[in-house]
């Protein structure tokens, strides 16, 4: 929503929105803004889907798009990242927020010093170019990320020769000090000192001076302001002294603390941009994956086409040892595929005719055919690699309170600084003496660890979470996570194999087997769900012809109703059973001897006028996933309860729980009956996690504070859920709750030392206790130990990798 013109004191704006389809949307939304205060005029275009409004500068893009939602309408939004240069702390973040929340039509900003990175939310018709000029009046420059491009060619000038170069300068400054330590007294000529200190200062630390620049012309403070401010009083005493000794040797030069000063945080930033660097290889890994041409078969023969290219459909040929370039299905072939960057299985996955691959992994032995299924941004690959950079930009909630202690650190530093000038001059009468103790008062303050102790742990967190195969879709997900204190599973295909066997077929009296097969196999033909499977391959083992179906219907949580050879006929549960009121009579002594083997029951029921009968049950045996019993195990470790939910029979369920020692069982549910006892669990004090991979979890995903589905699942469960694990491996439950527990853990050091560093450090400065030089040294390796520690996560193995 871009200002396109001035009318006195009042803008006009453009919106686009989307869902109009009459002349009474038109009105609608025109109503809905015209009743906002600061709106003037509206005027709304139902071919352009636009509405062009005069309104008062002061009025929150925000309030716009609210009330036009309010109205049953949206408002076309667009997500922009741009490169920010030139940030240097987390006031620096602060400032570029706001400085883009001002911006008319910016709905969200969020800056991450880490990556150096926003992302912004926009009404569709805000520009790059407005948005570079707000953020280039705050100090900063802007780039898309877009227009940046990997760098091909060699460095000759390696980054770190400014922090060579300003070593080699200050080295013979620094020597008088360290010499004195072992009894040695020499003193370098005050003119010498001053030729050394003088490019170090102007030259190789006028980064500081322009940075500092730019925060004071934004009316703002950053930690170069800090740094150009300390080192220019330290710089300009000494010339000073030096210039009045009249050629002669004064007693007392700081030129060694200004140098000093600046090489040390030219060797911080280094150290932290290197460290900065690697918390962004799990990115670099994955993007390192994609392929770039592909060998697709065109009328028999292989032709070599960029990725890009590649179309739905195409047959792809991958040679042994080559990466995979597509998703799709093996249609000739057979081989194994190395997936451990994917999916973080360390073994290699076999791969036959039918199988799923994804692009990005390496073909072992054999020579595969792949049926193209998704390309470009629909790839696994892309969508995993898009999750994890989602994670690594957002904004952890705790991160919001350090941002708002940010916003005043650099003022309220200052003005200690002022405090600490004042007092000694009270105090001793020496201008000299108090001017070094405020410099050190400057010099010492680090508010760029603050800023960074937040989003270093959170990408590396996230970055070794990808490595181990589980996908955290946003920094809040990962904070909630250290916290979850009962996780509630679903049982088929996430505590169970998912896949299960028909192992018995019972008909009531007067029905052969074959025909409750026939009838199952023809309802069953338009199911995707798993006891659907298992019903036709046995009618496929059998080789039974299945009856013609029509008009085929799924009941949630219940079943499937069809109209087979022209009569109504239901495949259910007990509830379906129920329901239609229908007396199983000696089946149900069977039904009840099956479940209490852990066998799952499905009703076969014909309608009959108004009433039902039944016509047999089928039993399904399903297998415990070998690793579900370690997965239960470390959860109670870990003192997080365990609950079962699950829509199957209740003598099924307790089977299962029982031989995997979970806490409680709920059976017969609903898919919306999960989401309801995920809130029974949260009015307990439960911080609750639900752990599924179907269609019927999806509400019970939404419900819970913290969502995770098995990538072997439904896609509405992996967009329901917040993490989404890689592989049906339920260790990888506990292991996810392992690294959010010490990513926070790293979060908490990460702030506490960054709140020490200036809680302990300020008033040491200001009490005349430290040397410019060691409180500029305190200050460089603040960030550094900060970044370093949280680095540490990427030593982290998952249990589920063991």
């Amino acid at each position: 929503m871009a200002p396109l013109s001035v009318s006195g004191s009042a803008l006009e704006f453009k919106l686009g929105i989307a869902g109009m389809s009459c002349a009474s949307c038109v009105s609608r939304v025109e109503k809905a803004l015209r009743r906002l205060t600061g709106v003037t005029e509206v005027s709304v275009n139902l071919a352009m889907e636009e509405a062009s409004l005069k309104a008062m500068p002061e009025i929150d893009a925000g309030e716009l798009a609210e009330a036009v939602r309010k109205a049953g309408y949206e408002v076309r939004t667009q997500s922009v990242e741009l490169q920010i240069d030139g940030m240097s702390c987390a006031s620096c973040v602060g400032r570029v927020e706001k400085a883009l929340l001002k911006v008319p039509g910016v709905l969200n900003a969020s800056v991450n010093l880490a990556t150096e990175k926003a992302t912004v939310e926009v009404l569709s018709s805000v520009t790059f170019a407005t948005l570079a000029t707000a953020i280039g009046k705050a100090g900063y420059t802007a780039k898309p990320l877009a227009a940046l491009q990997p760098e091909t060619a060699p460095r000759f000038i390696p980054e770190w020769w400014p922090v060579a170069v300003s070593a080699l300068l200050t080295l013979p400054l620094v020597a008088p000090m360290l010499l004195q330590l072992v009894g040695v007294d020499w003193m370098l000529d005050g003119w010498v000192q001053l030729a050394l200190a003088t490019p170090v200062q102007f030259w190789l630390g006028w980064r500081f001076y322009r940075a500092g620049w730019k925060a004071v012309k934004a009316r703002a403070g950053n930690m170069d302001l800090l740094v150009s401010l300390g080192t220019s009083a330290a710089y300009g005493l000494s010339v000073y002294q030096l210039t009045r000794s009249a050629g002669g040797h004064p007693h007392h030069l700081y030129f060694e603390a200004s140098a000093a000063v600046i090489t040390l945080v030219l060797l911080g930033k280094w150290l932290e941009a290197r460290a900065k660097r690697q918390t962004a290889d799990a990115i670099r890994a994955l993007n390192a994956l994609r392929p770039t041409i592909a060998r697709v078969l065109v009328d028999g023969h292989e032709v070599s086409i960029p990725v890009e290219q590649i179309a739905i459909g195409d047959l792809v040929v991958v040679r042994p040892g080559e990466r995979i370039s597509v998703d799709g299905e093996v249609v000739s072939g057979q081989s194994h595929a190395d997936e451990a960057l994917i999916t973080g299985e360390s073994l290699p996955v076999a791969k036959n005719v039918g199988d799923k691959v994804t692009g990005g992994a390496v073909n072992g032995e054999g020579l595969l055919h792949i049926r193209t299924g998704a390309v470009g941004a629909e790839t696994t690959l892309a969508r995993i690699i898009r999750m994890v950079e989602s994670a690594q930009a957002a904004k952890a909630p705790v991160q919001r309170i350090v941002d708002q202690v940010s916003a005043v650190f650099v003022p309220a530093v200052l003005v200690v600084a002022l405090l600490t000038f004042a007092g000694w001059m009270a105090y001793v009468g020496n201008w000299e003496e108090a001017l070094i103790n405020a410099v050190a008062v400057l010099v010492i303050a680090c508010p760029c660890a603050l800023g960074l102790a937040t989003p270093t742990a959170i990408m590396a967190g996230t970055g070794v979470a990808a490595r181990h195969g589980i996908l955290i879709k946003d920094a809040e997900a990962l904070e909630i996570a250290h916290s979850v204190t009962a996780v509630a599973f679903d049982k088929t295909g996430t505590l169970t194999e998912g896949k299960p066997s028909l192992v018995s077929i019972e008909p009531t009296p007067g029905v052969s087997t074959d025909e409750v097969l026939r009838i199952a196999g023809a309802l069953q033909k338009t199911s995707e769900h798993p006891l659907a499977h298992a019903v036709l391959e046995k009618v496929r083992e059998l080789e039974i012809a299945v009856s013609a179906v029509s008009e085929a219907k799924a009941l949630p949580g219940r079943g499937i109703q069809a109209r087979v050879n022209g009569q109504w006929v239901l495949l259910g549960s007990t509830r379906l059973m129920q329901e239609h009121h229908v007396d199983p009579g000696q089946l149900g002594v069977r039904a009840a001897a099956l479940e209490s083997e852990g066998k799952t029951i499905s009703w076969l029921l014909r309608q009959r006028d108004s009433s039902s009968e039944l016509i047999g049950l089928l039993a399904f045996g399903d297998t415990i996933k070998p690793s579900s019993y370690r997965a239960v195990s470390r959860l109670r470790e870990l003192g997080i309860k365990t609950v079962m939910l699950t829509g199957d029979n209740q003598g099924s369920a307790d089977v299962v729980a029982k031989e995997l020692g979970i806490d409680e069982v709920r059976a017969e549910l609903l898919p919306g009956d999960k989401a309801n006892i995920v809130d029974e669990l949260r009015s307990q004090g439960h911080r609750v996690a639900m752990v599924g991979d179907g269609l019927n979890d999806a509400p019970g995903l939404v419900a819970a504070d913290v969502g995770l589905s098995m990538s072997t699942g439904t896609d509405v469960a992996m967009e329901a859920a917040g993490i989404t694990l890689m592989r049906g491996d339920p260790r990888l439950v506990a292991d996810a709750f392992d690294v959010s527990r010490r990513t926070y853990r790293k979060i908490k050091q990460g702030l506490f030392w960054a709140f020490a560093y200036n809680v302990l450090g300020i008033p040491l400065a200001a009490l005349g206790m430290l040397n410019p030089v060691v409180a500029g040294a305190a200050m460089a390796f603040s960030s550094v130990s900060v970044v370093t520690n949280a680095l540490l996560l990427r030593r982290w193995r998952g249990a589920a990798t063991e």
